[in-house]
């Protein structure tokens, strides 16, 4: 198993394994708490504001601004007791999201991916699982969406090297859910109207538990 060695790791890159995908299942509490320390938890942009409807713009920048960025999103994300988050969802217009999720046999991963990029599965690896799906940004809110059980993103990570990271059950549906996001789409968009009326009654019937950001 090819590893990063010690200097790379402290400087963000997480090591790999013989395929080249990140390992992201190392060090999880260390990580998440060391971005969440230096981060500030910002509140949530809901369904309606438009940050959320439009593609972002991909990063370019690597540096000191962006790190804070992800910090701040990772204590946003704890705070939203969330398991992703998208930069649009605190209102930034850039192709970034953070996760702290576990795999359906509860494994947990914590990472960064800029410019995601989701892999095209052939159709032997497109085995549909329909779940209930929610979303810090249409908070309350649940509704079933069949989404592959398996998926696989390209990206970087916050340092600006070529990454990729995949995932099983709950963790794939994440990774598919928080590109969707920075690509202008909520999981809501993929329903049926019926089903996105009922997902924005929820919504309006109950309080958020973390703090939002009211639509004008």
């Amino acid at each position: 198993m090819a590893q990063q060695d010690t200097d790379q790791q402290h400087a963000g890159v997480l090591p790999v394994n013989d395929e080249g995908f990140v390992i992201d299942i190392v060090d999880t509490d260390e990580r998440e708490h060391a971005w969440r320390e230096r981060g500030t938890s910002r509140p949530i942009t809901v369904v309606g504001n438009p940050v959320l409807h439009k593609e972002c713009k991909d990063v370019t920048e690597f540096g000191a601004e962006l790190e804070q960025l992800v910090a701040d999103m990772f204590a946003s994300q704890r705070t939203a007791e969330g398991v992703g988050l998208a930069a649009n969802q605190i209102g930034v217009d850039l192709k970034v999201f953070v996760y702290d999720c576990q795999d359906d046999e509860g494994t947990r991963h914590v990472g960064v991916v800029c410019n995601p990029k989701l892999v095209d599965l052939p159709a032997d690896k497109r085995h549909l699982d329909e779940s209930n799906e929610g979303c810090l940004s249409v908070p309350t809110a649940y509704a079933p969406l069949a989404r592959p059980d398996y998926a696989e993103v390209t990206g970087q990570d916050e340092k600006g090297n070529p990454i990729k990271v995949r995932g099983t059950g709950y963790f794939a549906r994440c990774l598919q859910h928080e590109t969707d996001h920075l690509y202008g789409y909520l999981y809501i968009d993929r329903l049926s109207k019926r089903e996105r009326r009922d997902a924005l009654r929820q919504m309006a019937e109950n309080e958020p538990r973390y703090p939002v950001v009211a639509n004008d």
